[in-house]
């Protein structure tokens, strides 16, 4: 696969949606790579594949299934097709290392934009001069984008490694959750909560107490601080 294009697995048992979908994406200049089922999918995993777009309801292994074992051996971003807009829902996609949701039905600019933002991020991250940054115990790595907690490393998504970084970066800001995903997507907020279930992940990995956290701090009312 390598042709110097950005390559995606689409991930969905209708047909129709692989078909549709696929054809979108050839058309834009990707490659494309179809499964069709979460079974499949981790079968197909690999490190040239730039985004895994996944749809959560699938029979025999769901995309929630897949996008965990997917997790465990690769980084790339990871975008689950759903038909419902529960927080619960987006909440468990999250949980296992999503970086996007995309409720059905949807059109196919805002397919188009989505993936876009996502693969222009993980593609183009700003390095500081000495590639890393401390927060107490907690040293981020911004070339392997790894995070290591003493001696031991905290395996985080990409979404959630650039919320830390954005907030290591600039000590004692106060960012709003609408300043959070326009920093990191590059677009407005939706106001699903996608943020603060982040920020949940990233304690819980840190070992972090919510109720009066070491690391990510909460200036209640406004935002979030690394101090």
């Amino acid at each position: 696969m390598k042709d110097g294009k950005k390559h995606i697995l689409i991930a969905d048992d209708d047909r129709e949606i692989r078909d549709i979908v696929g054809l979108l994406l050839v058309s834009e200049g990707y490659g494309v790579l179809t499964a069709a089922n979460g079974i499949q999918a981790v079968e197909m995993a690999s490190p040239e594949i730039d985004l895994y777009l996944l749809d959560v309801d699938m029979p025999g292994q769901t995309g929630i299934m897949a996008a965990a074992q997917i997790r465990k051996q690769y980084d790339a971003p990871i975008v689950f097709l759903t038909a419902y807009s529960g927080e619960s829902d987006k909440v468990m996609g999250f949980s296992v290392g999503a970086d996007d949701y995309i409720v059905k039905p949807f059109s196919t600019a805002e397919l188009l934009m989505r993936i876009r933002a996502i693969l222009r991020r993980s593609a183009a991250a700003p390095r500081q001069p000495e590639n890393k940054l401390a927060i107490h115990d907690v040293t981020l790595d911004l070339d392997s984008q790894s995070v290591l907690k003493g001696s031991n490393r905290i395996p985080l998504t990409y979404t959630e490694f650039k919320i830390l970084e954005l907030l290591a970066g600039h000590r004692g800001k106060i960012y709003s959750l609408e300043n959070i995903y326009q920093s990191i997507w590059n677009d407005n907020a939706v106001g699903d909560g996608a943020i603060m279930v982040h920020i949940k992940n990233i304690r819980k990995k840190l070992g972090d107490n919510s109720k009066n956290p070491a690391y990510i701090k909460t200036a209640w009312g406004k935002g979030y601080y690394i101090d």
